[in-house]
């Protein structure tokens, strides 16, 4: 299972994440775009870190909502949100071609993210956009019971999907992201550690109500804002390295 991060997400003189100590331990990093972080100076260094660990960058574009570190949701017109991830990938894209680097994925952020996961007519936008774009680039987003669902709708468009799993997240029954405001929504070290076995082993998820859901992901997010989040991502390398 490979493991992917949020990178880049630093803005001006403001630091967000420790992106120089998460970059080694993953595979796939997803870059922020401008919307919600990122600076082209981020941008373009967050790119070439990439590139020194040989890591796959992948577009991480969000509503422009950079007030709101793009955790707002936005009531964008099909057209304004095709538009703003044009925008957005083609950016990161221009600048990973500068460095002679590919881009190979697209991941949306925050808000975007959830939309995506909740509302059929955004996720319709976001696969467009994807479509539309002067070359088709894979979808990362949730695996949940509907993926068999959502690969159809990609498929019917040509666009393939990367599914991802949480590592330090507690999942509610019906296969979504238990809400933050709940207690136990975001798991300790010791869950997050058992839950990455479980997937690697059994491929399912223990939900907060004590089901097991089956999940098949390609690739697990995990979270590097703080030296602990690195720890524990070093943790669960070491853990998908020995499997």
């Amino acid at each position: 299972m490979l493991l992917n991060c949020d990178l880049g997400e630093s803005y001006g003189s403001w630091t967000m994440g420790l992106d120089e100590e998460v970059m080694p331990h993953i595979d796939q990093a997803n870059i922020a775009c401008g919307f919600h972080a990122g600076d082209p100076l981020t941008m373009r260094a967050t790119l070439t870190l990439a590139a020194r660990h040989g890591v796959s960058i992948g577009a991480h574009p969000a509503y422009p909502d950079l007030v709101g570190f793009g955790r707002r949701s936005m009531d964008l017109s099909a057209d304004e949100l095709i538009a703003a991830l044009h925008y957005q990938v083609s950016a990161l894209e221009g600048m990973a071609l500068s460095q002679g680097l590919e881009l190979a994925y697209v991941k949306p952020h925050g808000a975007l993210y959830n939309d995506m996961m909740a509302k059929p007519e955004v996720r319709a936008a976001i696969l467009q956009a994807l479509k539309s774009y002067h070359r088709p680039l894979p979808l990362m987003l949730q695996a949940t019971p509907a993926a068999e669902q959502h690969r159809k709708e990609a498929d019917a468009l040509g666009i393939r999907m990367l599914f991802e799993a949480f590592a330090d997240r507690c999942y509610d029954d019906d296969g979504s992201l238990l809400s933050r405001r709940k207690p136990g929504a975001v798991h300790n070290r010791e869950r997050m550690l058992a839950q990455v076995e479980q997937l690697q082993s059994e491929s399912t998820v223990t939900t907060v109500g004590g089901k097991r859901l089956p999940l098949q992901a390609d690739t697990l997010c995990v979270h590097g804002d703080n030296p602990e989040g690195v720890q524990a991502i070093r943790a669960i390398r070491a853990l998908v390295n020995a499997a």
